[in-house]
């Protein structure tokens, strides 16, 4: 049996190692599972003390996808067996977005830096371990997107922290529509840093290990007057120039959320989501096929979805990364008992007949007090929060 991460150690020119791990998944475009994120977090918290180790990469086997979402059969199937009604009941939800969550939080924390290649596709909890890296890659195949509108769940892996920092009404826009990105708009967005052809990727990964790394016993560390923060900032700037160096010298042409941001964001201002949600209904006869489609996705999705991913933009606003995942875990695992997530994925996935059956029906009907159920923390009372230890020194 393949095992569903592979992880190599290769050596460079000057005795550092630079470590590699690829999603092998590419039957299901790299699709996190628990094993998955529970062999990633082991190996990024090895790699993370090993001195030796210059920088981590992530990427995905095969050249459809980095990472194209979650464990959505999983879920689901712990969905219909756990008791109907109780959240804490479904074990196997608490212990995957537990540790997705980690995984993903670990990496925006990470003390050394972290090359994704998001090349392909890159979705739900693909966004998750990409946007954390500190060096975040694009290709001209590149798709990203949050599309949780049409299976029931929300922008979960921190996407209420991320959505609420791109330009304008942006975020609110892609949370309701799950628009997809091409490469020029994940950097309008921030969710990129650079771009390499696809081609020039392999030969990259070659390069790097030609570099002069530094590290323990290696390069500036042999010199005690030298300061901690030295390997680290010498090796983001290594990999920065390896990155540039590669760079096409005809820029990217503006994608179609940046074409259309002002127009975006006159239709997604303000704190009320009826108003925004018919702004954007009124595009989907547009003769734009990319913002027709988004509106139109939209209306095919979960009114409830909208309103919970909706608040959360609200309640996050100005909230720090650790609660964010907090609050994005209570109402993960209040989704998998209420709402629409195991009935988004049936029609998507199991019974493929793409005819959800939305409840509520409408966006009139999740209104604000339809959604408070899902920032009730589902656990024994005087038990401390799963993720309260995120951020702790």
């Amino acid at each position: 049996m393949n095992q569903p991460v592979l992880f190599e150690e290769r050596p460079t020119a000057n005795g550092m190692r630079i470590g590699v791990a690829t999603l092998n998944a590419p039957q299901t475009l790299n699709g996190l599972s628990l094993d998955m994120a529970r062999m990633l977090d082991e190996r990024l918290r090895a790699w993370a003390v090993d001195p030796g180790l210059a920088v981590v990469v992530l990427q995905g086997a095969g050249d459809k996808a980095f990472c194209a979402g979650g464990d959505l059969h999983g879920l689901y199937r712990s969905m219909r067996e756990a008791p109907p009604g109780n959240p804490w009941s479904n074990r196997y939800a608490r212990d995957f977005f537990e540790t997705e969550y980690r995984l993903d939080y670990r990496i925006h924390t990470y003390p050394k830096p972290v090359l994704c290649w998001g090349n392909g596709f890159v979705m739900g909890g693909g966004i998750g371990l990409m946007m954390g890296a500190s060096h975040r890659v694009v290709s001209e195949t590149s798709r990203l997107a949050m599309p949780e509108i049409s299976i029931g769940l929300f922008p979960d892996v921190g996407g209420s922290w991320l959505l609420n920092r791109m330009p304008g009404s942006t975020g609110v826009f892609l949370a309701l529509t799950g628009a997809q990105l091409n490469a020029a708009d994940a950097f309008f967005t921030g969710l990129a840093d650079f771009h390499v052809r696809q081609a020039d990727w392999p030969g990259l990964l070659e390069r790097l290990l030609e570099l002069p790394w530094a590290g323990s016993g290696v390069g500036i560390d042999t010199d005690e007057e030298a300061p901690a923060f030295a390997p680290r900032s010498m090796n983001d700037g290594l990999l920065r120039q390896a990155l540039v160096a590669l760079e096409p010298s005809q820029g990217l042409e503006p994608g179609p959320l940046k074409q259309h941001s002002f127009q975006i964001n006159n239709l997604c201002s303000g704190t009320d989501l009826l108003d925004i949600h018919e702004n954007i209904a009124s595009l989907a006869q547009h003769d734009d096929p990319w913002l027709s489609k988004a509106a139109r996705t939209m209306l095919a999705g979960s009114p409830g979805t909208a309103r919970l991913a909706f608040t959360l933009l609200l309640r996050m606003r100005q909230r720090s990364l650790e609660d964010v995942f907090r609050a994005e875990y209570v109402a993960a695992l209040q989704a998998t008992a209420h709402g629409d997530f195991a009935e988004g994925i049936r029609a998507l996935l199991i019974d493929k007949d793409r005819k959800p059956r939305w409840n509520p029906a409408t966006i009139e009907a999740a209104d604000k007090q339809w959604v408070l159920k899902f920032f009730d923390e589902p656990w024994p009372e005087g038990q401390a929060h799963p993720l309260a230890d995120l951020g702790a020194a």
